[in-house]
């Protein structure tokens, strides 16, 4: 956490309730079946999600900080607690599925209870509580794309491919022409050095040195991955990592996570069911393996994390194509505009720099000091922010990443060059 963050305890109530709010609305389409179902160990449950997001809260503001405060049931935090080995045994990951006990119900009484006691006592609350309720958020914001994320993959594993919400009217059209953008050279900072929110991974900010170079000022589409399979992209290991091409030879990879093959063409599989794959927008559902393979297949690399973010800065993170409501999430085509295009938005974008601590980093004190130091190994940066990424969540600094065979979040990729 940036420890100059200084919340008001009126505004950070208002904001508690409207994120607490869109994660209930995020599962209201599902049954109790629906929301206990785990896809595969790295997703999880709705039920687990929403009350996951509870116990951060029951946990580190209220027990820690709220007097009298009385926990909803002793029990849970043993189901509940994700990976903070400072508050002792948990659930393991790869079982949450078995939880089919509390039920959906129960949990949402549980996220009621919480709320009620959280937001009756935001007036009183001191100045570390508040920035504990303002990492809370933010961790609850990340938690409900992953909401969407593992709700995909989990309908992804039915037959009957069904759809959670209904399919919008199809937009038609063709993706601007792809052009590179210079990018900045020489010495630029990147990192978090504001006074807003930002997680600890996120900084200091401090000074690198980017040579001269060349963005693409938009993001790679499923028309032109359609190409590189159709040149034997899946079947050419001179494109490809070693690692890569074992994990494709493993696994029997032909294309993106989610696409099947219809009578009529590719079909890709979404929270709106099965729909043919649209040419113009944003390939999505990519692992970092695929990414590099399809920059080395069409010339060029993926961008560093310093050059993404040097061409990110002063841009709008709120802008494009995010999350504002419940409902099917996807990547769109471009719009016509000024250049760099979708630089928010759509799809991560993958970055080939690994998720490694930036000069001068500490985790924050505390328990809560788990939650990024302790993954920087063997992991991908990725950039921006997606379809389902809440508005306003991300920002040029934010840092998100995953292991490279990694393909259920909503992922794709923007090429670069050297020049």
């Amino acid at each position: 956490m940036a420890t100059q963050v200084r919340p008001r305890a009126d505004d950070l109530a208002e904001r508690f309730r409207a994120i607490r709010r869109l994660s209930r609305e995020i599962a209201a389409p599902l049954s109790d079946a629906d929301a206990t179902i785990q896809p595969h160990p790295d997703a999880s449950p709705t039920k687990w999600h929403l009350a996951h997001t509870s116990w951060f809260f029951e946990t580190f503001v209220l027990r820690d900080h709220v007097c009298g405060y009385r926990p909803f049931d002793e029990r849970w935090p043993y189901l509940f607690n994700s990976y903070y080995e400072g508050e002792g045994e948990r659930q393991p990951r790869a079982r949450r599925g078995m939880l089919s006990r509390p039920s959906l119900d129960q949990i949402l009484a549980y996220r009621d209870h919480v709320d009620s006691a959280l937001v009756a006592a935001a007036g009183d609350l001191p100045f570390a509580a508040r920035q504990l309720v303002e990492l809370g958020l933010n961790h609850e914001e990340q938690h409900q794309e992953l909401m969407l994320m593992d709700m995909l993959a989990a309908f992804a594993e039915n037959p009957l491919a069904p759809a959670i919400w209904p399919q919008e009217p199809e937009v038609t059209g063709a993706a601007p022409a792809i052009r590179g953008v210079r990018g900045r050279i020489g010495l630029v900072e990147i990192g978090h050095g504001g006074a807003d929110f930002a997680f600890d991974c996120e900084g200091p900010r401090h000074q690198v040195f980017l040579r001269p170079h060349e963005l693409a000022d938009r993001l790679i589409t499923n028309g032109e991955w359609l190409r590189f399979m159709a040149e034997g992209g899946y079947e050419r290991p001179d494109h490809w990592l070693s690692d890569g091409w074992a994990w494709v030879q493993a696994n029997g990879i032909e294309a993106p996570l989610y696409w099947r093959r219809g009578e009529g063409g590719w079909q890709r599989f979404g929270l709106d069911g099965l729909r043919p794959v649209n040419e113009a927008e944003p390939v999505c559902h990519v692992s970092y393996y695929e990414a590099d393979a399809f920059a080395r297949w069409a010339g060029a690399r993926l961008p560093t994390e310093s050059e993404w973010e040097a061409a990110a800065q002063g841009l709008d993170p709120a802008g494009g194509n995010q999350l504002d409501s419940a409902g099917p999430v996807r990547p769109k085509i471009a719009a016509a505009g000024p250049a760099p295009r979708q630089t928010f938005g759509d799809v991560w974008q993958w970055t080939m720099s690994a998720f490694l601590p930036y000069p001068g980093f500490r985790p924050a004190e505390g328990t809560v000091g788990e939650y990024n130091g302790k993954f920087m190994s063997g992991q991908f940066v990725l950039k921006g922010a997606s379809c389902a990424t809440p508005r306003g969540h991300s920002r040029a600094s934010y840092r998100n990443f995953f292991y490279p065979h990694q393909r259920w979040q909503f992922s794709g990729l923007r090429l670069a060059r050297d020049l």
